[in-house]
This record gives structure tokens, sequence and C-alpha cells, in this order.
């Protein structure tokens, strides 16, 4: 059955794909049960330390292990829910044009997918039989040791199965290319499929004719963007084109494929990788307890003599969203229900309603804690911590600039902002004991995540294990949850984390193969010799990123970006506690730009007004893009601003 969806549910139309499906159920259930017990670990660990100046024997042995296993478990779920990241819009566009290519390009796309998964199972068949047999463990004798083999075993069984779904997938996508019911489109498939089969032939025979090891590392950086715009999953994308880039520098296909499989088992090995699945879990806990909603409440009622105060009033309480969350989508999604009812019924613009929601939820990813500046941490390999405090300062300026900007637009009547009629008297909708029992669950979430890192009581990837627990407690006191939704929310982590984490896996063999190229040297010696200053390039970083911006996602951006960026911004003496900071609002922009704008398809799938379309919601963001440019500008010209704490 033909259908212009390209993600339609391949799964169904075979036996073999629904029993591949129903044995991913269980595996990332398990994945999800490894959260939890990451949050219970740390945070006993916490309580053992603070209480008793005994930490626990083992808990970093234990959760650098986990890591890995969390992310393989739920991998076959990812692709199951089609959550495997992707720029699929120029892929959508051709499906509804010729199905037939569709199709083709996700025979391709899955076949490539495959090709990677297998290149991991290879050594994980080895390195899982060598740790069974040989009792390998981790930790230190006497003192307390972990076996190897159940990790080892994990990342084989979660391969094996990624591999057998592309495969499924490759082979269903196949042979509805070549048996499709419309005939007239046989001749068409054929000149595609003749096409396609000698441009990769071309392509394979002109980066074997490469001999120069920088030449080769810019052709897959080329290969890189040609899958990620055609729509191949980025993971598949950044892996596939490292493998292709370090076999031609080494001249050897095993080199690549043992690469790929070293960086499988190893690159998120690390304690401070737990911080992703924690947070992630935090802020579905705190988004399903409502705690949005009680800030916005809270927050207009201080604001309430304030002309447009709801408008203000929505600023600040994503400010705090984002100081307990530290996640953009989550912010736009909540907030486009609970607030742009009420900013419409209170006299602003549809447009600028939804503009304004979509331009304060990039608040999440900068007002710490926030996931993306702990993915560029662990990228960058700089403190988290010191990143958090560096974001304070930008975070709270934004925060201003936008309450600025909507407190202008109300005052001098812009057309664009609010309608004709006269803005209704705010009424009293709470009081002030209401107000103050909303914003004690908030306050004291803050107080304990960011009092706790700041505080030094614990690290920021503690901070995570503390948060969620403090967080389900409240969700539960509150009686805004059950023990059943906190379960489906755990599985929801671990599978929000394990996207992250699988691509930050293939950013490390891709990051491998840009450091075996040259590349980075390269570019950071012609800089130099151009006399090329810091603020150019900074600058020049800044349009990069907002170019990708309109058809990646954050945080493929960042991996992809700041390996290339950071030896040349080291070199022209930057900062990169300050470039990082200024990385995530430069992505952060991509969130509102078409034609991706993850965080406007968010707003839009969570609007329950029909009439307001998502070219609405992009021209509404536009005044806050332009006020974010101007933020952006300013911290690249004053570097102190996230430096000076």
């Amino acid at each position: 059955m033909e259908t212009s969806d390209p993600h339609h549910n391949v799964l169904a139309s075979t036996g073999v794909g629904r029993v591949l499906a129903r044995v991913s159920r269980p595996l990332v259930q398990a994945s999800a049960l490894l959260v939890i017990s990451l949050v219970l670990l740390i945070a006993l660990d916490v309580f053992s330390r603070a209480v008793l100046s005994e930490p626990l024997r083992g808990v970093p042995e234990l959760v650098s292990l986990s890591i890995p296993a969390i992310v393989f478990l739920a991998l076959g779920h990812l692709f199951v829910e089609h959550k495997l990241i992707r720029a699929d819009m120029l892929l959508r566009l051709l499906a509804e044009r010729s199905v037939a290519s569709a199709d083709l390009l996700q025979s391709i796309f899955y076949s490539v997918g495959a090709a990677v998964m297998l290149s991991i199972v290879v050594p994980a068949t080895r390195a899982f039989n060598y740790a069974i047999t040989t009792d390998e463990f981790l930790g230190v004798e006497g003192e307390f040791t972990v076996p190897l083999w159940p990790s080892k075993f994990v990342v084989l069984v979660g391969s094996i199965l990624l591999a057998a779904l592309c495969l499924n997938a490759a082979w269903i996508h196949g042979r509805s290319y070549f048996f499709s019911s419309n005939a007239k489109s046989h001749r068409h498939r054929l000149i595609v499929s003749i096409l396609t089969v000698g441009g990769v032939i071309l392509a394979v025979s002109l980066a074997l004719a490469v001999e120069s090891r920088a030449a080769i590392g810019l052709s897959s950086i080329v290969l890189l963007f040609v899958f990620i715009y055609a729509g191949m999953p980025v993971a598949f994308a950044l892996a596939s084109s490292a493998g292709v880039g370090i076999a031609l520098i080494k001249g050897k296909l095993w080199v690549a494929v043992e690469t790929i499989a070293l960086v499988a088992d190893g690159s998120v090995s690390e304690y401070v990788f737990a911080a992703v699945p924690l947070f992630v879990l935090m802020g579905l806990v705190v988004g399903v307890a409502d705690i949005g909603r009680d800030s916005l409440q809270a927050t207009h009622w201080l604001l309430r003599r304030v002309k447009g105060g709801i408008g203000v009033a929505t600023v600040a309480a994503n400010a705090v969203f984002a100081a307990i969350t530290g996640i953009s989508i989550a912010s736009a999604a909540i907030f486009s229900r609970i607030a742009v009812p009420p900013l419409i019924e209170h006299g602003f613009t549809p447009r600028f309603a939804v503009g304004l929601v979509a331009g304060t939820s990039v608040l999440g990813m900068l007002i710490p804690p926030s996931l993306l500046l702990i993915v560029y941490g662990l990228v960058a390999e700089v403190s988290i911590s010191q990143l958090f405090l560096a974001a304070i300062i930008p975070g709270l300026i934004l925060a201003s600039a936008f309450a600025a900007g909507v407190m202008v637009a109300v005052g001098f009547r812009m057309r664009f902002a609010v309608t004709d009629k006269a803005l209704p008297n705010i009424e009293d909708t709470i009081d002030a004991r209401s107000a103050l029992l909303k914003i004690v669950p908030v306050a004291t979430l803050i107080a304990i995540v960011l009092g706790g890192i700041y505080g030094g009581i614990f690290t920021p990837t503690e901070a995570g294990a503390i948060g969620t627990l403090s967080a389900t407690v409240i969700a539960l006191a509150m009686r805004r949850t059950t023990m059943r939704e906190l379960a489906s929310l755990s599985v929801d982590a671990a599978a929000g984390s394990a996207s992250i984490l699988f691509l930050i896996i293939a950013a490390s063999a891709f990051a491998i193969m840009l450091t075996l190229s040259g590349i980075p040297a390269y570019l950071s010696a012609q800089i130099g010799a151009a006399d090329l200053g810091l603020v150019s390039y900074a600058i020049g970083y800044l349009l990069v990123l907002i170019l990708l911006g309109m058809v990646l996602d954050s945080t493929s951006i960042l991996l992809i970006m700041v390996p290339l960026a950071m030896p040349t911004v080291q070199a022209l003496g930057g900062d990169l506690i300050w470039f990082g900071i200024v990385s995530v609002i430069g992505v952060e922009i991509g969130l509102l730009t078409p034609p991706l704008g993850l965080s406007v398809y968010a707003i839009k799938a969570s609007l329950e007004d029909t009439t307001i379309s998502l070219n609405d919601i992009f021209i509404g963001a536009l005044p806050f893009i332009f006020i974010m440019l101007v933020v952006t500008c300013a911290l690249i010209f004053y570097p102190q601003m996230t430096l000076q704490l």
C-alpha cells in the first residue's frame, strides 16, 4: 500500500517486524528501570555522604556502566516509535511528489543504519566473549568490583535489534520501491535507480582517488550534510560519514569498524553523562505536576498592575520553569496550552501570543540547569558547573529583554502585538495566599537544585537525581500524578535521553575522524594566517549556527559544530565557557526558524486553537529572534558578561 508519509508503520507489514517491535518494548522498560535506579542510587550516595560522611562504594562504576545500557536498551523503541532524530522535511516533500523515490531513499538510509549497527555487533561480540571468559571487571579488587559482561551483552543485544529493525525496514521500503502497484512510475524508478547507483559509484571512486587527509575529512563533512539534508537519521549520518572518512584515512575498513565499536561502548561510559537521563526525567515530572501553570498564575498575580502584565508574567514564568527543567521543547509545549488563551483574551494578537511563548521557551536551554549546556560541557570537556554560573547573567538579560519588548509593544500599542480594542483590566483570579502556595513548590525545587550545585553540596549530575526525587515527591504530594504515570514518564525519559546520548556516541566517532583528518588544526592555521579576529569568527560561526538551525535540531548542531570550531576559538584566545553560552543561544535561535523550528512544531502540536497556523507562529517569533540576536552579539563583543561570575 502506497502512502505519502515517509514514516508510515513499516513494521506492521511483516511478521518479523511485529516480533521485533514486541521485543523492543521490554527492553525500553528495562532502560527505564535503569534510569529510576540511577535516581535512587545517586540520591542515596549523596545522603550517605552528607549524613554519614561516607560515600557508597562503587556508585561511579555502576553509574558509568549503566549509561551505555540505557542507550542500547532503548534503541529499538526509538526506531519503532520514529524517535530517531532526523531532519526529514525534504524527505516529506519528496514523498508528496513521488512515493517510490522516498521509498528508495528510505531503503538506502536504513541499509546504511544496518551497516553502522553491524559494525558495532562484530567487535561487541568479541568484547562480550572476552569479558565473560576472563571475568573482566571494573573497580578495585578487595574494595568493589562490577563484572563487565552484562554491559557488553546489553550493547550487543541493542545493536543486533536495531540492525535487524533497519534491515527489515530497508527490505520493506525496497520492496515497495521495486514492486509498487503504480505501473506508470516503473520507468521513473528505473532511471532513479540507475542515477543513484551511478552516483554512489562515482562518489566512492572520487573518495578513493583522494589522498590528502584534509580532503578526505572535507569530503566526509560534505557527505554528512548530504545525508542529513536528505533525511537520514542524524546518528546514522554521523557514524557512517565518520566510518567512511576513517577507513579512507587509515586505508583499512576494519579500523573504522573498530573505532565505531569503541565509541559505542566507551564514549558515554562516564559518571557525568548520567546528568542527561536524570534531567530529562526531572523535566517530565515537573511538566506533569503542572508547575508551569502554577508559575504563570503566581507571576501573573504579582505583575497584575503592570501594563501587559500577563505577557511579562509569561516571560517570568518561563524563566522560572527553565530554572527547573532545562528543556525548551517542554516549555513550548506546556506554555502553548496554559499561556496562549489568556494572552489572547487580554488583548494580544494570536501571532504575538504564540510568538511570545515560542521566544520565551528558549530560556529553558539557557537558564541553568540547561540540558544543552550539559551536552556542550560533555563535548567540550569543560566544567558544567562553570557553564551554569556563566549562563545566569545572559539568561537574566535575555529574559529582561523579552519582558521589555512586551512592555514596549503594549505601551506603544503596536498593531502586530495588541488588538485595537482596549485591554481589559486584569482581575485578580487568585489572592496573595494562593499565589504564595503556588510558588512554594517552584521555589523549593529551584532552591534544592541550584542551591545544591552552587553551594557545593552536590555536582550537577547529583543535582539531577536529587531534583528528580524532589519533583516526584512534590508531584505525588500534590496529587498531580500517579505511580503508573511516573512509570510511563520513566519510559519517555529513557527514550529521550537515549536519542541524545546515541547522537553523542555517533558524534564522538565523527570527532575522531576530524582529528585524524587534521581539519581543525588546518582551519586554525588558516584563520591565524588571515589575521581573523575572535569577534569576526564568532559572528560568522553564529550565522552558520542559525543556518543549520533551519534544518537541524539543537543537539545535532552542537555535536557537529563544536568539535569543528573549538580548536579555532582556543587558537584565537577565546574562552570555552563563553563560547558555550554563545553556541547555546545561537542554536536555540534555530528552534524558532523555518523550516524545522522544533519549538514552533511543539507549539503547533499543543495548541487547541486550530485557526493559528505554523506561519503565524514563525512570524510571531520574529521579534524575539531579533532580541536574541542582539543579546548574542552583545555577548560576543562583551565576553565578560559571561565570565564575571
